[in-house]
């Protein structure tokens, strides 16, 4: 399963950070192929490439932010998830949205 995403946090120094390291790893134990782009105002961290968004077979939006380049991920299926759940949950999380599109 390949999975790509967005974290991002109002200031996107602590949140942004952590839940995307805590979903690459929690993506790792479980054998999916997840990388994590970060926006804040530190501005776009591992930046998902249009041919990786469209690789996925879905996004993780983490975050309740205004996201850059979503057009990106035109016609993929987009999850948008609580960024505290994904810290504190990240392989609940995974499990879940994989649940939801192997339906």
């Amino acid at each position: 399963m390949k999975i790509v995403g967005i974290s991002a946090c109002p200031a996107g120094l602590a949140h942004t950070p952590m839940a995307a390291k805590a979903l690459e790893k929690a993506g790792e134990a479980l054998g999916y192929d997840v990388k994590m782009e970060q926006q804040g105002s530190m501005g776009q961290i591992n930046e998902i490439t249009k041919e990786e968004a469209q690789a996925a077979d879905f996004v993780i939006i983490a975050s309740d932010q205004k996201i850059v380049g979503m057009d990106r991920f035109e016609g993929k299926k987009v999850i948008r998830v609580d960024i505290n759940i994904c810290i504190k949950a990240p392989e609940a999380v995974l499990k879940k949205c994989v649940a939801a599109v192997s339906k």
